[in-house]
């Protein structure tokens, strides 16, 4: 009777065993960082809450912050980052050039937060007539003023249009390089404390700014949980904010440089959809997002804005959000 074959098999189901772990594991560690492109908004900043509050794990998503919007879709189409903060009229610019850009989550809705200002005395769109407005080159500024413009009975050849990045806007209107500006917080309160007024913001265009994360298509298979974290992370800051509104305020205030009760403020001109939200509009046999773009598709191609029209329901990627646990 010999003993030593049968230890060997024995011992060699938990070789294999070992083995397909270690294999497992260093499969799981190979998924890459995840790099989220955001700019200065308050819309961006549940995801700095996330991060300082431990629920966003660097090694898993790492946040890149940019001066300004055009610079994330500068970065995204250098492949930069894998994945952006970005308005929907933005993303359909970047599906349009085949970029292949994918929603997985609807941030926020604007209420009155994008905003355009002018000088004291001024009153109305119509008060812009001639004057230099200053404008940040991505597609967002555009069309907020094109909108704000249409609604007035005017067009874009009525103003003098300054491409400027939003964050020098201040200083240009300061200077009196500008009498106006298509801007959003921080920015719109520095200009109000500058003597701006508002003579229109998106309450008159309910529904048509929308702001996203969104990632590229092949993200959604190579770094599945990184996506996962990411969303994960969002939702518990939420969840922080909701209880703890004051001192996730505050945080959220030092970084865009304003008092917890300004930061507060500011985000009343916004509104964050919860995750039920989120599921109605990007999934479903009706998705509310797909309606809402057709819509402001067909608005930017009448004002060229767009150079083509791109399939909505290509861009919408609903399944990493439904496959959250509850």
């Amino acid at each position: 009777m010999t003993i030593r074959p049968r230890r060997r098999s024995l011992l060699y189901p938990w070789l294999l065993l070992t083995l397909l772990l270690a294999l497992a594991g260093c499969a799981r560690e190979t998924e890459p960082t995840l790099r989220i492109g955001t700019n200065v908004w308050i819309g961006s900043e549940p995801l700095y809450l996330a991060r300082e509050l431990g629920h966003l794990d660097a090694k898993t998503v790492q946040l890149v912050e940019y001066p300004s919007a055009s610079e994330v879709l500068r970065a995204f189409r250098n492949q930069a980052i894998d994945g952006m903060v970005i308005s929907l009229d933005e993303l359909f610019g970047l599906a349009a050039d085949g970029l292949k850009p994918r929603v997985i989550l609807a941030v926020d809705v604007s209420h009155g937060a994008d905003v355009v200002v002018g000088r004291t005395g001024m009153r109305t769109m119509k008060d812009l007539q001639g004057k230099p407005v200053a404008v940040e080159s991505g597609a967002l500024g555009a069309y907020v003023l094109s909108r704000a413009l249409a609604l007035n009975g005017m067009q874009a050849s009525d103003v003098n249009v300054v491409h400027m990045e939003s964050n020098e806007q201040p200083g240009a209107f300061d200077k009196g390089l500008v009498d106006a500006a298509v801007t959003f917080d921080p920015y719109r309160s520095q200009l109000l404390r500058a003597g701006a007024k508002t003579l229109f913001d998106s309450t008159q265009i309910p529904g048509e700014i929308v702001d996203l994360i969104a990632v590229r298509a092949n993200v959604l298979e190579q770094q599945p949980q990184a996506v996962q974290a990411l969303l994960t992370g969002w939702f518990k800051a939420l969840d922080y904010l909701n209880r703890e509104p004051k001192d996730a305020a505050r945080r959220m205030g030092v970084r865009q440089q304003t008092s917890g009760e300004q930061f507060e403020a500011a985000l009343k001109g916004l509104h964050i959809p919860s995750k039920e939200e989120n599921l109605r509009m990007l999934g479903g046999p009706s998705p509310a997002l797909a309606t809402t773009g057709r819509r402001l598709m067909g608005l930017m191609l009448e004002a060229k804005l767009l150079r083509s029209p791109v399939e909505i329901d290509e861009v919408l990627a609903p399944q990493p959000l439904a496959s959250l646990p509850p």
